[in-house]
């Protein structure tokens, strides 16, 4: 089977504004015919890419090539490219037929025109009545819109509405088609049946998609390609389901479906320590490298747990089993899913089977299905940390100060303690935002009081190296913070650790949106 050409490649793109990087050294071959989708959250730089590919931003440093040709200064009307945005921008007094059409009346084609003498001259010509009327009617064929091109826009559906815009675009015939989150404005059950109508509409087309959203659902059911965002930089790129099961590092594994994340320690070769348990895995991390452990919750296997088992498990005997505490349950039509409690840690799994609540059972995880990834030791990320009702951050119901509008530009906190956006006037409530929390490894400040500090930890092991220590400080409640410390301490010592609130970076997980009031 012959491979498929690039259509268009990004090489280094970087894009500025001021002194911050929205888009960083981003390098990406996109083949013609595919369907590819940026993912990633609110402020990743997925639409800054998608707008320099259009034409309307320019990279600070880069090139854009489209067919091997470079494009960068090109201007967005000569390339040969067109976008949907989430707004479609169609025109209320025009019908579905002229709003499709508007473009094609100031089109111009390339023709050749006969001069009495026989000479022949190269005109640029605007398209006859006749030609448009077959690319429109051909055009409304491919969206199935033939029955509604008489229809006002106000009378259409948001479904509808969206594929007069991908009409309006493609009938100009675009190499490139670029969708900029176009099912945001529509409902749940709207937006999963046209992400199965824009992938039949991609087939039936041919064209290049490249699709930008935050939302995983639609990029795992309609791409061919995904390219998961993060701070400007991409984190992975790849099929839909080699993302989901291998991911690259921590944040695709959390973004990409659920997961279960932990900080986890190599005790042994192929042992790996986490929820308080040593499970055997298939990884090989040196011993007692720290590192990130995902489990999916599908992958977990969960058993009734006898009173022994119980027993055994409290009593730390060897060889005891894993035991969990069951504090909800949900019925999701084909599957349970329960948070389970294990020390202070969670668990959510999904199993086919019904255990009650207020209960204890067996956990069992395959070592296969256990995924381990390299930890990036410059700084402690939490990716299963929330916000309370007083705009504090919890982590693993540790509560600590900072500062939430970082959140969203531009924003400050009303008396009430909402986050108010200055620019529109909106109101968001934060309390229970999942959000993911970064702090650096010299944030925090590390002292043998206990008194005026966030919380206390056991020294686990402490590792010199070259002009500092590194220390790993376990807590109560079973959560690990590394700690870069100039100070030689020992294994075993009770330390107070205290974090700035300006020390302590939140990433939102998913759209500031949904929190809206």
């Amino acid at each position: 089977m012959e491979e498929k050409s690039t259509i268009i490649e990004l090489i280094n793109v970087t894009k500025s504004f001021g002194s911050t990087d929205a888009v960083s050294d981003f390098s990406l071959k996109i083949k013609k015919g595919e369907f590819v989708t940026l993912l990633g959250p609110s402020g990743c730089g997925k639409s800054t890419t998608l707008r320099m590919i259009a034409g309307f931003d320019a990279p600070t440093s880069g090139q854009i090539l489209l067919g091997g040709e470079d494009i960068t200064k090109l201007p967005p009307y000569k390339r040969p490219i067109n976008t949907v945005f989430q707004r479609y921008a169609l025109f209320p007094h025009l019908d579905v037929y002229d709003n499709i059409a508007f473009g094609l009346k100031f089109k111009k084609v390339p023709d050749v025109k006969v001069k009495r003498n026989g000479e022949k001259k190269e005109i640029m010509r605007h398209l006859t009545r006749k030609e448009i009327d077959d690319k429109v009617t051909r055009t409304l064929r491919m969206v199935d819109l033939e029955e509604l091109e008489d229809r006002d826009i106000s009378t259409l559906s948001g479904g509808q509405q969206q594929r007069v815009a991908i009409a309006r675009a493609i009938v100009n015939e675009p190499e490139i088609l670029l969708l900029d989150e176009p099912l945001g404005a529509l409902d749940l059950k709207m937006r999963k049946d046209m992400q199965i109508e824009l992938k039949e509409m991609h087939k039936k087309i041919g064209i290049t998609f490249i699709y930008v959203t935050h939302d995983q659902e639609e990029a795992l059911t309609m791409s061919d390609t995904i390219v998961v965002m993060n701070n400007g930089a991409i984190q992975q790129v790849g099929n839909p389901i080699d993302i989901y099961n291998e991911p690259n590092n921590a944040f695709v594994a959390n973004f990409i479906g659920e997961s279960n994340i932990y900080n986890a320690t190599m005790v042994s070769k192929l042992h790996v320590r986490f929820l308080n348990h040593v499970f055997e895995c298939v990884d090989d991390f040196p011993i007692n490298e720290k590192v990130d452990v995902v489990i999916r919750p599908e992958d977990v296997v969960l058993k009734r747990a006898s009173k022994q088992d119980e027993e055994d498990y409290k009593n730390k005997k060897k060889d005891a089993p894993l035991i969990g505490y069951v504090q909800s349950r949900l019925f999701k039509g084909i599957h349970y899913q329960y948070v389970i409690k294990v020390g202070k840690n969670e668990l959510v799994v999904q199993d086919t089977k019904e255990f009650p609540t207020d209960s204890y059972v067996k956990i069992d995880i395959e070592p296969e299905l256990i995924h381990i990834m390299k930890k990036d030791l410059t700084s402690n990320l939490f990716y299963d940390a929330w916000i309370d009702k007083q705009n504090r951050l919890v982590i693993s119901d540790i509560v600590f100060d900072c500062d939430v509008t970082q959140l969203l530009p531009d924003s400050k906190l009303d008396d009430e303690g909402y986050l108010i956006d200055t620019k529109t006037n909106k109101k968001y409530d934060l309390k229970d935002a999942d959000v993911i929390a970064e702090i650096g490894l010299n944030a925090i400040e590390m002292s043998d009081s206990h008194e005026d500090c966030d919380v206390t930890g056991e020294i686990i092991s402490l590792i010199y190296k070259g002009d500092h220590y590194q220390a790993l400080i376990r807590t109560e409640e079973e959560e690990e913070f590394i700690v870069d410390t100039e100070y030689d301490w020992n294994e075993g010592d009770i330390v107070g650790l205290k974090i700035p609130s300006n020390k302590i970076k939140l990433t939102l997980k998913g759209d500031i949106s949904a929190y809206e009031v």
